[in-house]
């Protein structure tokens, strides 16, 4: 469960730095948010070795379903748009095979 807590967290800090590049690239707000954007992304990356697994690359394949729900949560709560009946679903798409990643069985390959 503490893997959860770690994926929503570094979720939180990627979404936050790559939102700083785009207030700064494409809405035209001062090239000062590339401070913001470079310190959150660093936490972000930190926050990702946190996860307890066997394999780095099923510990980012696993966090990218966590990392659309945070990012769709980001949609709602600070741009403000209400999020569609396909986000919803693409979500529940994406959980589920992040779910099959996490949680599926472990057989060796030799």
């Amino acid at each position: 469960m503490l893997n959860y807590f770690w994926f929503f967290l570094a979720a939180l800090f990627e979404i936050a730095g790559c939102y700083a590049f785009w207030m700064w690239l494409r809405q035209g707000k001062s090239a000062w948010w590339i401070v913001p954007a470079l310190l959150s992304l660093t936490l972000f990356a930190l926050l990702l070795t946190r996860i307890e697994a066997t394999y780095a690359g099923r510990a980012y394949a696993a966090y990218g379903g966590i990392y659309i729900i945070a990012s769709i949560g980001w949609l709602a709560v600070v741009e403000r748009a209400r999020p569609l009946t396909s986000d919803w679903v693409g979500v529940a798409l994406c959980v589920l095979g992040a779910s099959v990643i996490l949680f599926g069985p472990r057989v060796s390959a030799s």
